[in-house]
C-alpha cells in the first residue's frame, strides 16, 4: 500500500513527525510483499521481506508512533541488514486508537503472528524460530504479546509461537509508578482495568520467552527506568532476560541504530536469535 490509500491518522505532533518522516526516508526503496492477516482494515497487515539465503529465523516487528499513528511501511529499513544475516523481516501493521482501543492493536498483533506461523515456510522460515519485535508502542505490543498466553487457544496454536521477544524503548507497565505524563488513549474510557490487562510486567507469574530488552542511553527517562523493572520482574520469574542500553539513542535514535550494521543492537540480535533456547544468553 502507498501511505496516502491509509485512512487518516491523528495530527502529527513535531516530535511524531520527525519519526514518521525519518522512517520513511529510510526506507525509501526497500519494498515488500504485501498479505493481508485480516480484511477489516487498511491496517490490518504486513509486509514480508524474505531473506535470499533464509536461515529459517523470522523476526516480525511492529512500529512505534504512540498508538495513535504509523504504518508497516515504516519499518522496512530493519530489513536489509537482517535479511544480510539470513534472517527474514515481516513489518505487521495494526488498528490505531482513538479509533480503535486496546485491546485492538494487541488482537491484530495476535492474528499476525497466527498468519507468520502459517505461512512463513512459504518464504524460507521456520515456525520454531519466530521472534517479535517491536519499537515504543510496537514494542509494548510485542512485549504484551510474549509474556500473555490467553490468545493462544482462541487462535488454534498448542504452544506460544513466540521464540524470543526484541522490544526497543517499550512502555511495559500504565499502572502506579509508570512515570507517564497522560494517560494513552488507546487504553479507552478510565474504569475498565485496562492499566493493567495492557501492562506487560503483570503478566509475569511464570517465565516468558527469552527477551531481549534495548533502550536508549539517552531515552525518556521513565522507559529507560520501566526497562530495567521489566529485567528484574523476568529474572525474579525465573526467565531469561538481557537488557542492552543505545551509548548516545534517544528514544528515536534507539529505532534508526538498530539497522546499522556498526551499531550496538544489531550484534546483539543476531546472538540472541542464533543460540538455541537453553543457551541463547
Amino acid at each position: 500500500m502507498q501511505i496516502g490509500d491509509y485512512p487518516a491518522q491523528e495530527p502529527l505532533s513535531d516530535f511524531g513527525r520527525s519519526y514518521q518522516e525519518e522512517c520513511l526516508r529510510l526506507s525509501e526503496g526497500i519494498g515488500g510483499a504485501e498479505h493481508r492477516y485480516d480484511t477489516g482494515h487498511p491496517s490490518q497487515g504486513l509486509l514480508v521481506f524474505p531473506a535470499a539465503r533464509p536461515n529459517g529465523t523470522v523476526l516480525a516487528f511492529m512500529h512505534g508512533g504512540g498508538w495513535t499513528n504509523g504504518y508497516k511501511e515504516m519499518m522496512a529499513f530493519l530489513a536489509p541488514p537482517l535479511n544480510q544475516a539470513g534472517i527474514s523481516f515481516v513489518s505487521i501493521g495494526y488498528r490505531l486508537a482513538p479509533e480503535f482501543t486496546f485491546p485492538a492493536g494487541w488482537l491484530d498483533a495476535a492474528k499476525a503472528m497466527r498468519w507468520v506461523y502459517d505461512h512463513c515456510a512459504q518464504f524460507g522460515g521456520d515456525p520454531g524460530r519466530i521472534f517479535l519485535g517491536g519499537h515504543s508502542a510496537g514494542a509494548h505490543q510485542a512485549a504484551l504479546l510474549a509474556v500473555r498466553t490467553d490468545w493462544l487457544a482462541s487462535h488454534r496454536l498448542p504452544e506460544n509461537p513466540v521464540r524470543g521477544c526484541l522490544p526497543i524503548s517499550g512502555t511495559y507497565y500504565f499502572t502506579e509508578g509508570s512515570g507517564l505524563s497522560m494517560r494513552p488513549r488507546f487504553l479507552g474510557p478510565a474504569g475498565q482495568g485496562n492499566e493493567v490487562h495492557a501492562s506487560p510486567i503483570h503478566y509475569l507469574d511464570r517465565a516468558p520467552p527469552p527477551m531481549l530488552i534495548a533502550h536508549g542511553s539517552a531515552d525518556f527517562p521513565h522507559l529507560s527506568k520501566q526497562a530495567r523493572d521489566m529485567e528484574q520482574r523476568i529474572r525474579s520469574a525465573g526467565g531469561q532476560v538481557e537488557r542492552i542500553e543505545l551509548p548516545g539513542c534517544d528514544h528515536l535514535g534507539a529505532v534508526y541504530c538498530a539497522a546499522r550494521t556498526d551499531g550496538p543492537w544489531l550484534p546483539h540480535a543476531l546472538k540472541f536469535m542464533a543460540a538455541p533456547p537453553e543457551r541463547r544468553l
